[in-house]
């Protein structure tokens, strides 16, 4: 998992970046003040275009560890992170979660509703949601001893692995992702990050709150001031909401010795089977 604990700012002339490190943050402004000099000479055409790349690596997301949970080895398992919206997520290790996004169900026009068309019951699975359980189930019955847990969440499915765990580096873990559909975005995101990831709280606009809240790390007092008098009142509009709730185990339901603490602090912290709506 990559989640440097030390963030600094620079600039130098027309560049600015960020700088990380995990030893301290003398060291994270030396990162960033380095950084922020390649760009600044590639913007100003001493360095070739073609060398971007160089100065623009998959660096690590800028999001601070709330929590660690350590395995039964008493290695570092997963890290609860928050996120550039402020939502609160998880980051496992080697648990395998895929996020399938399915398209909001099509309302029936005028036409078919005079002949008597009608829209999915509330909680019935769309068509979307059906050929998604569909592969799903189809993936666990051509591997033997394979399990899944199946959340819904407010704009699609989140399935968990609960048999064995995973590397997200390894290729299978790909083939996975491409035989189920999972989002893309998702997908590139747990190889660069070293990890899988599944939102634990709501989404901020969907219990009512609006703009994002000021970046950690904060460089001034006021502004952290700004960021904790946000998150008191996001965390008081979440606590009417769930994130996922379950809806099928597929395969086997034994859990991985390794894996259950992880599924128990996810499905508290997801407030599965509260029956509230999902944001």
């Amino acid at each position: 998992m990559n989640f440097p604990r030390h963030w600094s700012f620079a600039k130098s002339g027309r560049g600015q970046a960020w700088g990380w490190s995990d030893v301290s943050l003398a060291a994270a402004q030396a990162a960033a003040r380095e950084r922020a000099a390649k760009v600044d000479a590639l913007l100003r055409g001493s360095a070739r275009p073609d060398r971007a790349a160089e100065y623009y690596p998959g660096q690590p997301m800028r999001e601070p560890v709330l929590r660690e949970l350590a395995g039964p080895d008493g290695g570092l398992a997963a890290v609860v992170t928050r996120n550039t919206y402020g939502a609160d997520i998880l980051n496992a290790a080697d648990a395998l979660f895929v996020d399938v996004d399915l398209p909001e169900p099509a309302q029936p026009g005028l036409l078919a509703r005079l002949f008597g068309a009608k829209a999915p019951p509330p909680g019935q699975p769309s068509p979307a949601e059906s050929a998604a359980l569909a592969r799903a189930e189809a993936w666990a019955n051509t591997h033997p001893g394979w399990g899944w847990r199946v959340y819904r969440t407010a704009a699609g499915l989140r399935l968990l692995a609960t048999h064995a765990t995973f590397d997200p580096a390894d290729p299978f873990v790909r083939e996975v992702f491409r035989q189920l559909q999972a989002d893309p975005l998702y997908a590139r995101l747990c190889v660069s990050q070293a990890c899988f990831r599944a939102r634990l709280t709501p989404k901020p606009w969907r219990v009512g709150l609006r703009g994002e809240p000021p970046r950690w790390p904060w460089a001034e007092a006021a502004t952290e001031q700004v960021f904790a008098a946000w998150e008191r009142a996001y965390r008081q509009a979440a606590q009417a909401y769930a994130t996922c709730t379950l809806v099928r185990t597929i395969g086997t339901t034994e859990i991985h010795p390794d894996l259950r603490a992880l599924v128990a602090l996810h499905d508290e912290a997801c407030k599965v089977g509260s029956g509230l709506p999902l944001a």
